[in-house]
């Protein structure tokens, strides 16, 4: 059995697609491929799994100047032309578009050469490559039961994150109250700039609270200046870093997040329970993130503050009102990991063979 992974980009596109890509070949001895872009963090990360990448020529239509979008419709039919023979050489039984630059052109070969396909899809509003080859796809598989409408043969698998977000400890309820803030592996300005602001008077509310605080490259320094300017964190239960390897293991600490709204980041929030204090990036394309954000406040599972209203007053506010009702967090724990899908990686596979299935006989398949 031979499969793509189509699309990237961005980590939210590649790691749930590597962990699709293991669980076909460690349970069906599948055969996997990626179609990606340069300009991708696939680059990096595909070849760094084991696994080959073909790289095709294809920018960016949504939210660009009219130069770029007509540069980018004009190489389009290269890029198609590109990814026909890739599908050739390959000779694929399906193909799974994660989204990206990649996964327009490459799922747009597949309806040509008629190879069942799976659009997989983290976000309440598809991106824009999904949307435009929602027609075209044999399936779905999605996280947000909201999402089906906008495709046909639509399945709710969830987002595939570690295992080690599932398998978290419950927390020791004589533990002090720790947050944990962070904006994604590129840090979060707004969030960093908001959250210096509001912890001397987060600490007069909550003295012996403790943080845990991701800043990102850029704003490392600052942060750890403003910190030290109040006389942090030295003495302060503060821990500042730039990025955090181990996330599962600062998850286990927490009793609260802070932070963006991104896919990845809401199915891990679901995977471990956590109630969130989400800030979406307010120019994510179509806005996906405050629509992410909403569907976990809707459950039940986190708040929402948007950045334009995110003052270090309003944070405060929000975070103490929290910490000051454990009933509340503990409700919201539980409709957090309602929304969790622990088995998406299988089921997103198991779709994906049983289209193979449905359009090849078996003695025929490789």
């Amino acid at each position: 059995m031979r499969v793509i992974l189509a699309g990237g980009g961005t980590g939210g596109h590649v790691i749930p697609a590597l962990a699709i890509a293991r669980e076909l070949q460690s349970r069906y001895s599948a055969e996997c491929c990626f179609i990606g872009t340069q300009r991708g963090i696939e680059t990096r990360l595909v070849p760094a799994a084991g696994f080959p990448l073909q790289l095709i020529e294809v920018g960016a239509l949504n939210q660009v100047s009219l130069t770029t979008r007509m540069k980018t419709m004009l190489g389009l039919p290269a890029a198609v032309w590109s990814s026909l023979r890739i599908l050739r050489d390959f000779r694929p039984d399906a193909m799974i578009g994660v989204g990206g630059y990649a996964s327009g052109p490459a799922m747009l070969a597949a309806a040509l050469r008629r190879v069942p396909s799976v659009a997989f899809e983290p976000n309440v509003v598809p991106g824009f490559a999904n949307r435009m080859v929602a027609p075209l796809v044999s399936a779905a598989a999605v996280h947000f039961e909201d999402t089906k409408k906008y495709f046909r043969n639509c399945h709710v698998t969830g987002v595939p994150v570690r295992t080690e977000f599932f398998q978290l400890p419950q927390r020791d309820p004589t533990s002090p109250p720790t947050l944990l803030v962070f904006g994604g592996s590129q840090g979060a300005h707004a969030v960093n700039l908001a959250f210096c602001g509001s912890i001397a008077s987060l600490r007069q509310h909550i003295p012996e609270i403790q943080v845990m605080h991701q800043t990102g490259e850029r704003d490392f320094d600052e942060t750890v200046a403003a910190y030290e300017k109040l006389g942090m964190p030295a003495a302060s239960k503060i821990e500042v870093s730039k990025f955090m390897d181990n996330m599962p293991a600062m998850f286990a600490r927490a009793d609260l997040v802070v932070c963006r709204a991104g896919a990845s980041t809401v199915a891990e929030i679901a995977a471990a329970g956590k109630p969130a204090v989400f800030v979406p990036f307010p120019r994510a394309a179509d806005d996906h993130q405050r629509r992410n954000a909403e569907a976990m406040q809707n459950a039940g599972a986190a708040v929402i503050i948007e950045e334009r209203d995110l003052t270090p007053a309003r944070l405060v506010d929000t975070v103490v009102e929290l910490f000051s009702d454990a009933t509340r967090l503990k409700a919201m724990s539980a409709a957090a990991r309602k929304m969790a899908h622990p088995n998406a990686a299988h089921d997103i596979a198991e779709l994906a063979v049983s289209l193979i299935d449905r359009n090849s006989k078996p003695e025929t398949r490789n």
